[in-house]
């Protein structure tokens, strides 16, 4: 009855819990959970979307990777991929943003 109450709500929030099987390793199923990243508009009119893709512990490097991957994945989940991409930003919580494509 939990999950068919709670359930909307949870899953909407993104905090639906994940089964755990028998045999998986509970550290490994938490990395993998916080490794991922999860593209949503937030209204259909939005045009524009934020997405958290690194944090202040990585090394350039690994943000530059982060992005690139997170980037390409955004894309490739688009019906026309790179034609329906006007502009890309990157951006810091606190810092200015910058154009890293489009014009």
């Amino acid at each position: 009855m939990i999950p068919r109450l709670l359930g909307p709500g949870l899953n909407k929030a993104g905090k639906f819990p994940t089964v755990l099987g028998a045999n998986e390793d509970i550290l490994e199923k938490i990395e993998a959970t916080k490794a991922s990243i999860k593209f949503q508009l937030k209204s259909k009119k939005a045009l524009c979307m934020g997405v958290a893709v690194a944090n202040v512990s990585m090394t350039q490097d690994e943000i530059l990777q982060q992005l690139t991957l997170s980037v390409n994945f955004l894309v490739s989940l688009l019906s026309k991929n790179w034609q329906q991409v006007k502009r890309l930003y990157i951006k810091s919580t606190m810092g200015p943003s910058h154009r890293i494509f489009g014009f």
